[in-house]
Formats: structure tokens, sequence, C-alpha cells
């Protein structure tokens, strides 16, 4: 009887800490512009602009959102998106989106993709990009 304890506690706890690497490992996938341009067919994915708010203005990619990786605020301002949809970052070339993807992986986000050479690449591609009106 003490063995099938043991082993049932085993088991319950194995499982628990699988559970629990699962559901905090996620995965982060560099994509392309043509890929990033496929996704963007979808206009309620979670697009994130992680540059400054001086940088977004100058052209973003449409229906993005802006959350500055180097504010202090980000993870604050990342909570509030869902961690179970995927989430899709850039920046001008790629550092920081792949720094803000970091975090969002360290937050428990699932799926996260990072547009390979940020809007620059987007740009030279002749992609189309969005400018605030003031």
């Amino acid at each position: 009887m003490k063995r099938a304890f043991l082993f049932l506690s085993l088991m319950i706890t194995l499982s628990f800490v699988q559970s629990c690497t699962e559901t905090k490992a996620g995965e982060i996938e560099q994509i392309t512009v043509e890929q990033m341009t496929e996704a963007l067919e979808d206009t309620s994915i979670q697009l994130i602009d992680v540059r400054t708010g001086q940088e977004y203005l100058t052209g973003h990619l449409k229906n993005s959102h802006n959350i500055c990786v180097t504010d202090d605020d980000f993870e604050e301002k990342a909570a509030s998106l869902d961690r179970d949809k995927p989430v899709y970052v850039y920046c001008k070339k790629g550092g920081r989106s792949a720094r803000a993807a970091e975090i969002l992986k360290e937050m428990g986000f699932k799926k996260i993709y990072d547009l390979e050479g940020g809007i620059v690449l987007w740009e030279e591609s002749g992609q189309d990009t969005e400018k605030e009106q003031s």
C-alpha cells in the first residue's frame, strides 16, 4: 500500500511539473515579410510595434498597437494581451523585438512571432505602412 501511495504521489508530482513547464514554455518564431503579410490578412491578430511612440508615429504596420519594450511599463501593458493567442512583434531592425519576444515568453505567452528585419526590411520589400494623423 505504501508503494502504491508513493508511486501515485510521484506520478502526480511529475504530471504537475510537466504541465507547469508546458504552460510556461512559449515558442518564438522568426517570420519573413511574406509570412507577416499573410498573417495580416487576419485583422484580429495581436500585432505589437515595440518601438518608441515617436518611431511609431513615423510609420507602422496597419492595425498594430504600440507597446514600447524599453518603457518601464512594458510588461504591465503586455499583460492585457491574450497569452493563449499568437502575438506578432516587430521593431526597427529586429533587436528590440527579439528582446520583447523573450519577455513575452517569460510572461507565459504560448506563441510569439518576430518579424525578421523589422519595419526596415518591411519597407524595403515595398510593403505599406500607416502614419498617425495629427
